[in-house]
């Protein structure tokens, strides 16, 4: 494997859809809402990405320097454990990716102000401090409402927010689904390393919650995630009558399938690497998802 190659790994490119798909959605609204802006747009997709890269070349830095990282793991090559990649490198690479993201987030501060500072800077620290610190969120069983809050709620809620400059309830509501699916990556992550993470005593959700929990908790987030378009719906109502072209909100419903699909997969028993088709084909589900989210609600707004 070659440095190019190594690196590239190192990034973790399949992770990489959990970045996109909440960034689409809150481009969906703004668009549905009269208030698209492209450069905020593309810039919130830009940091939203260098953000999910940074927490990726973190957490294996941290997982191998922590001792999480051991022989037996049953997921893809890390590059740190396997020498691809020195610490010393990682942890330059760990801080450019970091500086190019505060680079973007200036520009965004600029354009959004005060929350978009705390958002921009609360993302960076959490990047770091989920494998890393004396705290680290992903050994401590806060790893799932870390992903939640600044994948699901931030993402949406921020790319919403630097193009209107404003939120409303329905942007909140919406920003469940993608929060959801994007938890439900980790869950595989953490249901496929179980036994490893138990013995290098690191305490994540899936650990402390056991297989049966894991799964439960695997079907619970897709179920929140089916029902958000319905809540969008509900929302809708309120103000007055759902018009047809308000149903274009349940176009993710047409990913059911692979959703139920993935989840016998969960609950079929299989455990260690046949995880990780799983665990890619939920987040290509996640991808998909939003994207049709993204569509219905921009069409729902403009037609």
């Amino acid at each position: 494997m070659n440095r190019r190659q190594a690196w590239w790994l190192a990034i973790r490119p399949k992770t990489l859809p959990a970045a996109v798909g909440p960034v689409l959605v809150g481009i969906g609204l703004a668009v549905g809402d009269g208030v698209f802006s492209l450069l905020p747009a593309l810039a919130a997709l830009t940091g939203a990405l260098l953000l999910q890269i940074a927490s990726n070349l973190a957490n294996d830095y941290y997982d191998f320097v922590k001792g999480y990282d051991q022989a037996d793991r049953t997921g893809p090559t890390r590059v740190a454990a396997s020498g691809l990649i020195s610490l010393r490198e990682l942890k330059l690479g760990l801080a450019v990716v970091l500086a190019l993201a505060a680079l973007v987030g200036a520009y965004l501060i600029w354009v959004g102000g005060l929350p978009i500072l705390i958002i921009g800077v609360a993302g960076m620290i959490s990047a770091v401090i989920y494998s890393g610190g004396p705290f680290p969120l992903s050994a401590n069983g806060l790893g799932d409402l870390f992903v939640f809050v600044f994948f699901g709620l931030a993402a949406v809620v921020g790319t919403y927010y630097v193009q209107a400059l404003t939120v409303t309830p329905a942007v909140w509501i919406a920003a469940i689904a993608p929060g959801t699916l994007i938890t439900a990556i980790l869950v595989v992550n953490n249901l496929r390393d179980i036994d490893t993470d138990a013995r290098a005593n690191k305490r994540t959700l899936a650990v402390r919650l056991g297989r049966a929990g894991a799964r439960g908790e695997y079907t619970l987030l897709l179920l929140l995630a089916y029902l958000t378009p319905a809540a969008m719906l509900a929302v809708s109502a309120l103000g007055g009558a759902v018009r047809p072209v308000d149903l274009l909100a349940l176009l993710p419903w047409l990913t059911l399938p692979k959703a139920l699909r993935l989840r016998s997969v969960i609950y079929s028993g299989v455990e260690g690497p046949v995880l990780n088709k799983t665990l890619a084909g939920t987040a290509q589900l996640s991808l998909w998802f939003s994207a049709l989210f993204a569509v219905g609600l921009a069409a729902a707004g403009l037609l």
